[in-house]
């Protein structure tokens, strides 16, 4: 149950106007780091997901993620603290690695940030073209961060 992942900003969209994308809704009960409590809507389906402290790197972190009622995740988002976030995540694949590219809206809009998941720290990866600046670690691109201090406001 362990994600390790890397983070990244992404300076050119043109390749996903061949890709379909699903938007989504998150909010969170808990911003504590130590536990970060989300719920999310992607499409027609809810999650509810807890999120462990980060390494000191920022590569891992524990995580546990439940589907749960579109319903159940509707009624939770109405508890969520202010700053639902509203993206949309569009999944590409390069090479045996698939990147989630999300394309915020409302007020972290202008912000494009790209996901590469990996099943080690270590484990070699190939950045695509469209891969500006790494932000892994930098915890004003986590989401829960972004709810309290959108991207608008920097």
């Amino acid at each position: 149950m362990l994600e390790i992942e890397r983070k990244f900003l992404v300076n050119n969209t043109d390749f996903l106007k061949e890709v379909k994308g699903k938007r989504i809704t998150q909010g969170y009960l808990s911003t504590d780091p130590a536990r970060t409590v989300r719920v999310r809507i992607k499409g027609t389906q809810g999650f509810i997901t807890i999120k462990g402290q980060s390494t000191d790197s920022g590569l891992t972190r524990y995580e546990w993620e439940k589907e749960i009622t579109i319903v159940e995740a509707e009624d939770l988002l109405e508890l969520a603290l202010p700053g639902v976030i509203d993206k949309t995540r569009y999944e590409v694949m390069v090479e045996n690695h698939t990147w989630e590219v999300d394309v915020f809206h409302a007020s972290n809009s202008g912000l494009i940030l790209a996901e590469v998941e990996l099943e080690t720290e270590d484990e070699t990866f190939s950045k695509p073209d469209w891969i500006a600046q790494e932000v892994t670690g930098d915890e004003r691109y986590y989401n829960s961060y972004l709810c309290e201090r959108s991207f608008g406001e920097w």
